[in-house]
């Protein structure tokens, strides 16, 4: 049974950083593509970040510069590192494993002041 589980949402400044963390199970982990998305209130889900077996990663426009992407694939986990963040970052961020294709619960992320 696949199982991503989301953490590290919060509240934050505008400004300010939020790591966000994605524990996978279930799943050959070291040679999944494993993603992040977002779905902001009244909007569709949309793409963020994406990261290959290899270490290759893509991001949206909207986030490039600003936010990472990382693997630790001892520990089954893919992160999203988020700086800079601004009232716009605000969504529930999902992550995302893509063999098989599967999603987690969602953690919210609040910029605010």
């Amino acid at each position: 049974q696949v199982q991503l589980v989301e953490s590290g949402g919060g509240l934050v400044q505008p400004g300010g950083s939020l790591r966000l963390s994605c524990a996978a199970s279930g799943i050959i982990f070291s040679s999944n593509v494993m993603g992040w998305y977002r779905q902001a209130p009244g909007k569709q889900r949309e793409f963020v970040a994406i990261i290959l077996s290899d270490g290759t990663t893509n991001y949206a426009d909207s986030v490039k510069g600003r936010f990472t992407i990382s693997r630790d694939n001892a520990k089954n986990t893919v992160y999203l590192q988020m700086n800079s963040l601004i009232p716009e970052d605000t969504a529930v961020y999902y992550c995302r494993s893509y063999s098989p294709r599967n999603w987690g619960q969602g953690t919210q992320v609040t910029v605010s002041s």
